[in-house]
């Protein structure tokens, strides 16, 4: 299937926007009331101690602010910012590589840190908990251990799947926090402020249509902004009012909740091909074309999370929220 507009996942346009967007500071940041008023309490509380932050671990949906969140660690502790992938950690010398570039004080930001190989995972252990590196060099037969000393440092992992963490990767982080979907009235705001950013003017009712189809996630609101941008520009009057926003994404295809084909098409296939189910996902996969894990992992958590498909023992089904949301009479 075609790249979706209103993925939580990562796409090449984000790159740019989300960083010209991205707040500096927490009292910038929008939402995740919690976390931000607890880090901010362990930031400052780092600094009066004249110590390095607990390493920070974030997890959550795609699209929610975790590496914004990183850098802003980063701003309020007035340090550098290194970042990786944990994909792109391969072998110890790339640990190493990175490891060996902080300075005191410093956070390295690993996305994705889930994937990190198990046996990278175990080099990182010391790093964490005594800032020391050992690694082996050379062959089995003429091998020999390197320590090397690591300056205090601030580690901030990100995930969107915390289960998969190993438990004595989870337990060295001493700051663990779960990000949650946003409500219409932050996204909103969100809007508003990329808006302000961008030097666009919106309305108030049109950024309230734009947030209430944004999934809970600001990555999504600030991709269906510029789209939604656009149309104003060429086919408005530059300004973003109602009318142009649901005409906008009326030819998106993004509906009042956020779903598009893709959602409308697997919730179709559950109650057209299994009579609104329960049928399991694999059966689902080979109806609508897809990899399970892409249903599990992409499709699937939104329509969870509001209500419109239900998981059973016995497989999936489609609720009667899901029914009322394509405008169907629930199956008897």
């Amino acid at each position: 299937m075609d790249e979706r507009i209103i993925t939580e996942e990562k796409i090449e346009e984000d790159n740019d926007t989300e960083q010209s967007i991205r707040p500096d500071s927490i009292e910038e940041y929008i939402g995740q009331k919690d976390v931000k008023e607890n880090i901010k309490v362990f930031i400052e509380s780092a600094k009066i101690r004249d110590e390095s932050l607990d390493h920070v671990l974030l997890y959550g949906p795609p699209g929610l602010g975790k590496t914004t969140l990183a850098h802003i660690i980063a701003n309020e502790l007035g340090s550098d910012i290194k970042t990786a992938t944990g994909p792109s950690i391969e072998k110890p010398g790339d640990l190493a590589a990175i490891l060996s570039t902080l300075e005191p004080g410093d956070v390295l930001f690993i996305d994705e840190i889930h994937r990190i190989p198990k046996y990278i995972e175990e080099i990182l252990y010391p790093a964490m908990e005594d800032f020391s590196l050992d690694i082996i060099i050379g062959n089995d037969g003429n091998s020999r251990n390197i320590r090397i000393d690591l300056p205090p440092f601030t580690l901030v992992g990100a995930t969107t799947r915390a289960g998969d963490l190993t438990s004595p990767l989870r337990d060295r982080f001493g700051i663990i926090a779960k990000l949650q979907y946003y409500t219409k009235e932050e996204l909103t705001q969100i809007v508003k402020r990329t808006s302000r950013v961008l030097g666009v003017t919106i309305e108030d009712d049109a950024a309230k249509v734009l947030a209430s189809r944004s999934r809970g996630t600001p990555r999504i609101a600030n991709r269906l902004f510029k789209r939604v941008r656009d149309f104003a520009l060429v086919e408005g009057l530059g300004v973003i009012d109602k009318e142009i926003t649901e005409k906008a994404l009326d030819r998106l295809k993004v509906d009042n909740l956020g779903l598009d084909e893709v959602d409308h098409q697997l919730l179709k296939s559950i109650i057209f091909k299994f009579n609104g189910g329960p049928v399991g996902v694999e059966a689902i996969a080979s109806t609508i074309g897809e990899e399970v894990s892409t249903i599990e992992d992409v499709y699937e958590p939104f329509l969870l999370q509001n209500g419109l498909l239900k998981r059973t023992s016995r497989g999936r089904v489609v609720t009667k929220k899901g029914y009322e949301a394509l405008g169907l009479e629930e199956m008897a």
